[in-house]
């Protein structure tokens, strides 16, 4: 994680504005499958700018947003400064800073791709209470929904830097077997964001693997991005479907 985690550091106001959230079936999900209480407490782990944590919060629960990135930190701090369970942490996957035994549940949203998974797993163990769970969750793009969406992994692909090398679906089934151990599921939960011009173009430039202004194929990339939405837009807006993967087990 140490070497990856300041990728963000110049995308954090796209991320708070354009990244999609979670839709509401993944907090009952955790109620009702994974005995979430109002006084669980949780460590979300690569928190970024706290969407993700802000599910928990609303709650009613105490979040440790654990984030090595300062600037993702910060934005984290004022998105969720009305929540005052809300705990802001500098800290990694592999050193949270928390104690032992000190939480009910560990989440890591958008985030575990980019984590060591075994030095991860000693981490999580050591700060789960018995009996605790780990969860690991992505918005996954639906890939091939439809036309728009195939065109636009296309463009994903076309322009991106080192898209298909840090996909976080390159993760393995083996991967997932070897950091739960004793076993894990999966759910999955239908998502979609509705944007306008401006909410795609911050969408796909919230991503690390995407060329910032500075690089000389931005307005070519720009032009091409704003002619893919012309082409498929309705009513100046257009859909991009995820479905929402969770998995989960105990450590």
């Amino acid at each position: 994680m140490t070497n990856t985690f300041e990728r963000f550091s110049d995308r954090v106001e796209n991320y708070v504005r354009y990244r999609p959230g979670y839709p509401p079936e993944v907090l009952a999900f955790f109620r009702d499958e994974l005995g979430l209480q109002a006084e669980s407490v949780i460590a979300d782990i690569g928190s970024g700018t706290g969407i993700f944590s802000r599910i928990f919060l609303e709650n009613g629960n105490t979040v440790y947003g654990v984030e090595p990135n300062a600037a993702m930190r910060r934005a984290a701090e004022e998105f969720l400064r009305d929540f005052p369970n809300f705990r802001s942490v500098n800290g990694t996957s592999e050193a949270t800073t928390l104690k032992n035994d000190s939480v009910n549940l560990v989440t890591a949203a958008q985030a575990f791709h980019w984590f060591d998974p075994e030095g991860t797993r000693r981490e999580f163990k050591r700060i789960l209470k018995n009996g605790g769970f780990a969860a690991l969750i992505w918005n996954e793009r639906r890939l091939d929904a439809d036309e728009f969406h195939r065109e636009y992994e296309n463009f994903l692909v076309r322009y991106g830097t080192d898209y298909e090398k840090v996909r976080h679906d390159n993760i393995s089934k083996e991967t997932f077997e070897k950091f739960f151990r004793d076993g894990f599921s999966s759910v999955k939960f239908q998502n979609k964001q509705v944007l306008d011009f401006d909410g795609l173009k911050g969408r796909m430039l919230s991503s690390s693997y995407m060329p910032t202004e500075t690089n000389e194929r931005f307005p070519e990339m720009i032009e091409n991005l704003h002619r893919l939405f012309t082409k498929y837009a309705e009513n100046g807006r257009i859909s991009l479907l995820y479905d929402t993967k969770l998995f989960y087990g105990k450590l």
